[in-house]
């Protein structure tokens, strides 16, 4: 069976985010003073065929673990649709 993995990995919130802090800079410059923080990060989507939800997303977990994350300096969250 086909699962797709959703995977959102973001700094961790306890470091600088520059590329945050720049497009909160741009914002502020384009008029939009009510956001009041931005943080960037990346959505990685993953095809994987398993035989169950479970045996998807913690092989979806094994890839950010060894590849897709920085664990020091990034956070990841995987959902299993």
């Amino acid at each position: 069976m086909t699962f797709t993995a959703h995977i959102n990995v973001m700094p961790l919130k306890e470091l600088l985010d520059p590329q945050g802090k720049a497009v909160m800079g741009g914002l502020k410059n384009l008029g939009i003073s009510q956001v009041q923080d931005v943080r960037i990060g990346k959505h990685i989507t993953l095809q994987i065929e398993a035989d169950s939800a479970e045996a998807a997303k913690t092989l979806a977990e094994t890839a950010c673990q060894k590849l897709l994350a920085n664990q020091v300096m990034e956070s990841f969250e995987v959902s299993i649709a």
